[in-house]
């Protein structure tokens, strides 16, 4: 656990006091992954560690592009100790490459950044955060993009991105809920 504590020091380092709503929801996206801890076994920690990254890229002192998966994902690439499936969780995280393919930056995306080869865990970073609100909360997937569509706008880069990911992230949710259940968790 001592990966997990050292990323909420890193995420609350950078997101508490700029974006003090953007780290409630990285702290409620982290208590989810803990949630899922059972399931997940030996990659709880991976989990636990890029939850609470996931939106490290909001910050001010590492916005560069733009886009906050790829901006996140660099400066923990740069940190060289932290384990590239964390890495590569942050940049992939939610479906990035499709938002990074609105923006065009998706070849950029996937040459720094392949995805993880475990289609759970990608489930279960994707079930952390989109069932979480921007407050913290616990919510449904469907609330969540509904919520991203009315901030966002449906014809922004996001909103557009949010409309083409929103089957796969009800599938996402829907296959990690499922094994929560078989293991006889209640999310």
């Amino acid at each position: 656990m001592a990966v997990v504590r050292w990323a909420y020091e890193l995420a609350e380092s950078l997101l508490a006091d700029p974006l003090p709503r953007r780290w409630a929801h990285s702290c409620g996206v982290a208590a989810r992954a803990e949630a899922l801890a059972a399931v997940l076994g030996d990659d709880a920690e991976t989990l636990g560690a890029a939850a609470v990254l996931h939106d490290i890229g909001y910050a001010p002192a590492l916005a560069e592009t733009g886009f906050h998966p790829l901006d996140g994902a660099r400066r923990l690439r740069a940190l060289q100790s932290v384990d590239d499936r964390v890495v590569r969780l942050v940049a992939n995280h939610s479906f990035a490459l499709l938002e990074a393919e609105e923006r065009g930056l998706r070849e950029m995306l996937e040459a720094e950044f392949p995805q993880v080869d475990d289609q759970f865990l990608i489930d279960a970073l994707v079930y952390c955060d989109m069932t979480t609100t921007p407050d913290g909360a616990l919510t449904t997937s469907t609330a969540r993009v509904e919520e991203i569509l009315g901030r966002y706008g449906a014809d922004s880069v996001v909103g557009r991105f949010i409309r083409r990911a929103a089957p796969a992230i009800h599938e996402s949710v829907a296959r990690v809920q499922a094994r929560a259940a078989e293991a006889g968790l209640t999310l």
